[in-house]
């Protein structure tokens, strides 16, 4: 077995120890590195070794074992005199036939500095992420919760009570309730605000795919999976706060894994052995009644107990009509931002509002005056402006009217009529007051009635 020059010349350009032998444990080639490193322990410059038997220099050389296996032995830590090394082992087949041994050291200072390297390139990408975290993932604090509602003020109190701990929350209300506004709000106010905020929704995935999105998975785990393996996301948002949201819909299965990484903070990756020390925070919420579905053996009642440490009740918006003024005047000022003019809702239409059920909650109003907004080029919202059944008063209340509060609500009407041709200003105002024949006092009058 012969190498030719160039092949010489790549190997002796690498720090690492290259030794090759033939069948006969005879030293075919040792590189530079090598060399030195035969010098070193020796003390002294022992000249060529290229024909010498490998273990008449090296009596504990575990390379010609390789030969007699004819398999590599890999990741052997060795020590001699003067220093650690590691060295993998590899035999050489040549058309099937064992023609050689070839091995590499890697040596000590040089493993230090990659590990350095690797920990460098960690940190890096922890404060990239860290960075992204701040432009894309928990953008919300409590100052962006609208609470006038008693309901709605205890629930925010409480919320930031618990965010000064470290406990696991869950967080239970109707679909649209802004569950994933509390969270980054808890995160952002927790000693983690520093750390990552990273959110999935466990209806999203099958139970597989959750399970290596969560604990991530080791190379060759499943068919497809990357070369490499990857990073879950609680093994990511280490240091932070992980929100899983829709937590009902995960598998009964998965659920124990769950279980453990929040009673152990440990977590073992799909195909892994071995397990993974995790330092987060957990947040979750649902909109199904959690209780219901341990009963019907749907969820698992050890996880639910862990997971109902901290529950909080985010009540659905028919449940506080206080808050619903203050959260349209909220969305109608993104929205003033967001289309470069100014919105503003009628008497009328904010009555509408209000008297609404919302099965949608937040979510819902916000898309109804999107909706009403970019249909109103006036900016002024009326009640004819909103959407479906908005647009029309509850037939129930319009019956129980008597004939006084029938000839203020038409008297309301007409004035808001005239309003959105003149403008909602103080003189379109006026300009509207001299049209109707009353004084401006009477018109504020009739509509704050």
């Amino acid at each position: 077995m012969e190498l030719n020059a160039d092949a010489r010349a790549a190997f002796d350009a690498m720090r690492e120890g290259i030794t090759i032998i033939d069948t006969n444990g005879c030293i075919v080639f040792g590189n530079q590195a090598y060399r030195d490193f035969l010098n070193k322990e020796a003390g002294g410059d022992i000249g060529p070794i290229e024909g010498y038997r490998l273990r008449d220099l090296r009596p504990g050389a575990r390379l010609p074992d390789v030969l007699e296996a004819g398999k590599p032995i890999l990741h052997l830590t060795r020590q001699e005199i003067k220093d650690f090394y590691f060295v993998n082992m590899y035999p050489i087949y040549q058309d099937e036939e064992l023609i050689g041994g070839l091995s590499v050291v890697t040596f000590l200072e040089d493993a230090y500095q990659t590990r350095e390297e690797l920990e460098a390139m960690e940190a890096r990408s922890r404060q990239v992420l860290r960075r992204i975290n701040k432009a894309n993932g928990a953008r919300y604090t409590f100052d962006d919760i609208t609470a006038v509602s008693p309901a709605t003020v205890q629930v925010k109190d409480l919320a930031q009570k618990v965010a000064a701990t470290d406990a696991v929350v869950l967080l239970e209300s109707e679909s649209g309730t802004g569950k994933e506004l509390y969270a980054q709000a808890i995160h952002n106010a927790s000693a983690r605000r520093d750390g990552v905020f990273v959110a999935i929704n466990c209806a999203s995935f099958n139970a597989n795919m959750l399970e290596s999105e969560l604990f991530g998975y080791v190379e060759g785990a499943f068919t497809g999976a990357k070369r490499g393996g990857k990073m879950g996301l609680f093994e990511a948002a280490a240091g932070g706060t992980l929100f899983l949201d829709e937590i009902s819909e995960m598998d009964l299965g998965l659920q124990a894994k769950l279980l453990r990484a929040l009673q152990e903070h440990r977590v073992r990756p799909v195909g892994g052995v071995k397990e993974i020390d995790v330092d987060v925070r957990v947040i979750a919420a649902c909109n199904a009644d959690l209780p219901q579905y341990v009963r019907e053996g749907k969820f698992r009642k050890d996880l639910y107990y862990r997971l109902n440490t901290f529950p909080l009740h985010i009540p659905p918006l028919r449940e506080r009509r206080e808050d619903i003024s203050p959260l349209a005047n909220s969305i109608l000022n993104q929205l003033s931002h967001k289309l470069r003019r100014p919105f503003s809702l009628t008497v009328e239409a904010a009555q509408r509002l209000r008297e609404h059920d919302w099965p949608g909650n937040v979510r819902e109003l916000r898309n109804v005056l999107e909706f009403s907004a970019y249909l109103t080029p006036s900016g002024i919202i009326t009640a004819d402006s909103l959407p479906g059944d908005l647009s029309q008063p509850k037939q129930e209340h319009a019956q129980d009217l008597t004939l006084a509060q029938r000839t203020r609500a038409f008297e309301k009407q007409v004035i808001q009529e005239a309003l959105t041709r003149n403008g909602a200003t103080l003189e379109g105002k006026k300009k509207t007051a001299r049209e109707l024949g009353i004084s401006l006092a009477s018109l504020y009058n009739k509509l704050g009635k």
